[in-house]
């Protein structure tokens, strides 16, 4: 399946054409093979969108979200660096569909 509208930074246009194919596609042009870890945060991140209508603003906003969330363990930049290298909440928002972060580089 082809990847839907997507901007000049790799965002979607519209977020209602995301679903879990184009996150792996997406996922894939980043050399990133989705695992259950992946997963968990991509549904984090998507309810964090449904419930806020915005995208954790900034990484240390988006690694608290994970930390409320999920635990100390799983919330901490070097754990999500791991799972989504560069800036974490930029790639991570990329491949869950939602909207470029707006205090991310």
């Amino acid at each position: 399946m082809p990847v839907p509208q997507r901007n000049n930074e790799g965002f979607l246009e519209n977020a209602d054409e995301w679903s879990p194919s184009v996150a792996i596609n997406i996922a894939a042009e980043s050399e990133i093979l989705l695992t259950g870890k992946h997963w968990e945060i991509i549904e984090l991140l998507r309810q964090f969108y449904k419930q806020y209508e915005i995208s954790p603003p900034s990484n240390r906003l988006f690694v608290k979200a994970v930390k409320e969330q999920l635990g100390e363990i799983k919330g901490n930049s070097i754990y999500l660096m791991q799972l989504f290298p560069g800036t974490p909440a930029k790639t991570a928002c990329r491949i869950a569909g939602l909207p470029r972060p707006t205090n991310c580089l």
